[in-house]
């Protein structure tokens, strides 16, 4: 590898690149992404101009984007790719950034609450193979400190049976959601 490749990926574009196989370079910013997206109204980046970040290629960019709120509320609705003619999967973009923004602890504040949802969502898949309503309100409680926010509707869900208070295991979708890849196992890039 010259001395220019390996500058150009050790910037994010380069890390998403190598992670997903996507080109943020593909992007020539028609703003499709941002028009059809639910949450452009509430970002503090718009899709297409955080993506426009990611390809300058700039030590400054790449933190203004891992600390960017957008991260945190991208729904991974996909209505960015369904209208994007260059094919660009921006919702794959976003999970490879929000990885990132938190292994370099540069979550935005305001984005706590989301974050602690999206931890306590991934600790009971992992745990259990599947979603456990119950177990994932008590953790995202635990996490957030509101305990007694909404706490009057468990009783409502759980007499209509929309709660399970206990909770059913899944070995084999635990096995696959969460299996590293042999290449990835062995260090082969």
């Amino acid at each position: 590898m010259s001395l220019h490749e390996s500058a150009r990926t050790d910037f994010l574009a380069g890390l998403i690149q190598r992670k997903s196989g996507i080109s943020v370079q593909r992007c020539y910013q028609c703003g499709k992404c941002s028009a059809g997206c639910p949450a452009n109204s509430e970002m503090d980046l718009a899709p297409s101009v955080l993506l426009r970040m990611l390809q300058l290629r700039d030590a400054d960019s790449d933190r203004t984007v891992l600390s960017s709120y957008a991260l945190w509320l991208c729904l991974t609705c996909h209505t960015c790719v369904a209208r994007c003619p260059m094919d660009v999967d921006l919702p794959k973009v976003m999970d490879i950034l929000r990885e990132e923004s938190l292994h370099r602890k540069l979550v935005h504040p305001r984005a706590r609450d989301i974050v602690a949802f999206h931890r306590s969502f991934l600790d009971t898949i992992r745990h259990f193979g599947r979603l456990w309503e119950v177990g994932l309100i008590a953790e995202y409680k635990l996490r957030t400190r509101h305990c007694w926010q909404d706490v009057l509707l468990a009783p409502v869900m759980y007499g209509k049976g929309k709660l399970s208070l206990l909770p059913s295991f899944h070995k084999k979708s635990i096995d696959r959601a969460f299996v590293i890849p042999q290449n990835k196992r062995e260090g082969v890039k």
